[in-house]
């Protein structure tokens, strides 16, 4: 349970500010520009992923496989345009590329007589969505993010302690759509640069596999998996 409260202080901590801010006014965001005008951006994040959670940070569980070891670095590059709607507010759209880490796998089915070679698991997409940042006072801001995202699917195998092929396949099937949502908070260090801590949440599936020769086909291993980050953004 309190692995939970990671996102949930996060949130509270940077969006409980915003109702008593929006009554003190200024022009905090972007004063160079007026409302309704806007700007091109690019962002870069590095992190801690947890270890392959199918629902929350920190659990390092999965539908399908058991972990060995945990995702440990991810990191992300994302672009965009935004547009001041406000002297505080700013709302966009973005585009990106996030890779999550590689986790170590073994035993595709934990309870049955099936090994699964030791392998890595990587998981890597494209996503692109929305976003918004609202700067509360002219050094501190506060971002949101969410909107799909497509994960890689590993081009899955299957082993059995003998070494036979299971027959089991993803072939870059259907079923790797899915979302992305994020929240975080920082300091504008200037104008146009700002460094912060960012937590994103990235549900992810592996794509539907296949077995050949009954044709098939299933929903395969969920690797739902968060990243909390270092953040750094330049606006253009």
């Amino acid at each position: 349970m309190y692995k939970l409260l990671i996102p949930a202080a996060l949130a509270a901590m940077a969006l409980s500010p915003i109702a008593a801010a929006q009554t003190r006014g200024g022009d905090n965001y972007r004063p160079d520009l007026q409302t309704g005008d806007g700007h091109w951006f690019i962002a870069g994040n590095v992190g801690r992923t947890d270890g392959g959670s199918a629902t929350r940070f920190g659990t390092g569980d999965f539908n399908l496989f058991e972990s060995r070891e945990g995702r440990k670095t991810g990191y992300g590059l994302a672009g965009g345009y935004r547009w001041k709607v406000s002297p505080m507010w700013a709302v966009g759209v973005e585009g990106g590329y996030t890779d999550l880490g590689n986790l170590e796998i073994s035993n595709a089915f934990s309870d049955d007589s099936v090994d699964q070679r030791e392998d890595t698991n990587a998981l890597r997409g494209w996503h692109a969505g929305a976003n918004a940042r609202v700067n509360l006072t002219p050094a501190w801001y506060v971002g949101l993010r969410g909107g799909y995202f497509r994960a890689s699917d590993n081009n899955a195998r299957y082993y059995n302690r003998v070494g036979e092929e299971l027959r089991l396949e993803s072939g870059r099937r259907d079923g790797r759509n899915s979302w992305y949502a994020g929240v975080g908070t920082g300091w504008n260090v200037t104008d146009r640069f700002s460094l912060g801590v960012h937590y994103d949440y990235f549900r992810a599936k592996s794509g539907d596999l296949r077995d050949p020769d009954t044709g098939i086909e299933f929903e395969g291993p969920k690797r739902s998996t968060a990243l909390l980050s270092l953040t750094g953004e330049y606006t253009f």
